[in-house]
């Protein structure tokens, strides 16, 4: 038979705080030490700044990572240099070497487009004066003047050329392509004068000028101003004596020869 046991009201507390202890104990034990967590809700959660920080943190080491992969797969479009100068490196070694030298390949800019401009111009020019010349008359009129004495014997000389007389200053023309032989004062009767040389040997001069433009060994063209009307030497007024003389020496009629050449001379 079952014996009942009195228990009184100290002791029934005492067995409920007993049998609550022998609940909270784990079913099997084990002799090795454990870390056992406080039995707190806020164990497991931390600062929401800390969190954020490290949320933060891993991102940006994340961006680091990529950027530096991609800078090792994408090469760079253009170098970057600059001017390293000795003062300002560290290594003793590094600064005895002195200024540091960067070659750089020249760069095509405004030099080199103004070179390229001015040698257009400049053969647009020459080429333009070119077609000029080759449009001049091969024969020109060498002034414009009043005819006052042809060619032929005159008080026993010979007069060997023609007279065109005209005020001081008038312009003198050459009468056709050729060089320079002489210019300037001379001994003879002409006081001044200008003598060029064809290119068939023919020479043309022009005596009594007053000034002259041009000068020994210059090439000139038909039309080229070279000289003045003038009143120097044995001249009974301010005109041009022109002559023409074959091979240099041979002095022949100027209006025939000019006009042989498409020139009319007067007279």
């Amino acid at each position: 038979m079952t014996q009942l046991k009195s228990i009184s009201p100290l002791d029934l507390d005492t067995a409920q705080v007993d049998s609550s202890v022998a609940d909270a104990r784990p079913m099997f034990s084990s002799t090795e030490d454990t870390d056992i967590l406080p039995c707190t809700p806020q164990h497991r959660r931390q600062p929401t700044s800390a969190a954020r920080g490290r949320v933060l943190f891993a991102a940006m080491a994340a961006g680091a990572a990529a950027a530096a992969a991609y800078t090792m797969i994408s090469p760079a479009e253009q170098p970057v240099t600059r001017t390293v100068l000795a003062s300002t490196l560290t290594d003793t070694a590094a600064a005895s070497r002195g200024v540091q030298l960067v070659a750089v390949k020249p760069v095509a800019g405004a030099a080199v487009d103004a070179e390229e401009l001015a040698r257009g111009v400049a053969y647009a020019a020459e080429r333009a004066e070119r077609e000029a010349r080759l449009q001049r008359p091969l024969f020109v009129l060498p002034t414009r003047g009043l005819f006052t004495s042809g060619f032929g014997y005159r008080w026993g000389a010979l007069h060997d050329g023609v007279d065109l007389a005209g005020p001081v200053g008038t312009p003198i023309y050459a009468a056709s392509d050729g060089v320079v032989i002489d210019a300037g004062p001379t001994n003879s009767g002409y006081g001044a004068w200008v003598k060029i040389r064809h290119a068939d040997g023919t020479v043309t001069r022009y005596g009594h000028i007053n000034s002259w433009d041009v000068q020994t060994g210059q090439r000139v063209f038909a039309g080229d101003q070279i000289a003045t009307i003038g009143n120097r030497g044995n001249s009974t007024g301010p005109h041009l004596h022109l002559s023409v003389l074959l091979d240099g020496v041979n002095p022949t009629d100027p209006v025939s020869w000019m006009a042989a050449r498409g020139v009319s001379l007067g007279g």
